[in-house]
């Protein structure tokens, strides 16, 4: 397994690069990241999650964001109605509130939980308006990127056995047939 996980951190480590330069994310934006490690290992969704792939994905999201400057979102599961694990920074600077939850495995999955032992200083809000996203696995990150998303083709187009889906967004576009965008 370990070659496997070094195969997903690569695999994820390219993944979130690629986002952030495709969808030209900032220094100080946020990417939102939802992920099943048990899609990754070849397994139906929240039957089989991994604290070891956990671990190797949230090392590799984690590089790739500090390398541009971009807070990261990690989403749990459904039984959290998909709140988020976030840097308390990154709440101070967006003015989100903070949820009283501690993700685990079973309730918040394995990443949403990986995200709560190893970030410095971890919080949990219900939603987020994110600059882009990732999503592994098919955990449906849609309700937490800003209104309009826009589907990217990432060159990795899986971390392990899961399939990547990859969004950014963009303003909204407002006015009729005299209206100038750019």
């Amino acid at each position: 397994m370990n070659g496997d996980l070094e195969i997903i951190k690569e695999q994820t480590i390219q993944n979130i690069t690629e986002l952030i330069t495709m969808a030209r994310v900032a220094p100080g934006q946020i990417v939102v990241v939802g992920c099943s490690t048990s899609e990754v290992i070849g397994a139906r969704i929240g039957s089989a999650g991994s604290e070891e792939v956990a671990k190797v994905i949230l090392d590799g999201l984690r590089q790739g964001c500090a390398q541009y400057g971009v807070y990261l979102a990690v989403q749990c599961c459904e039984h959290l109605n998909r709140a988020l694990v976030i840097e308390e920074q990154v709440g101070a600077h967006y003015g989100l509130e903070q949820v009283m939850v501690v993700p685990v495995a079973k309730a918040g999955g394995a990443l949403g939980a990986q995200a709560m032992r190893d970030f410095e200083n971890p919080i949990v809000v219900e939603s987020i308006k994110a600059h882009a996203g990732l999503d592994i696995g098919s955990t449906l990150i849609g309700m937490h990127l800003k209104a309009v998303a826009v589907p990217l083709r990432l060159t990795q187009k899986t971390i392990g056995q899961a399939f990547v889906t990859a969004a950014l967004t963009r303003p909204k576009l407002i006015g009729g047939p005299r209206a100038v965008y750019q």
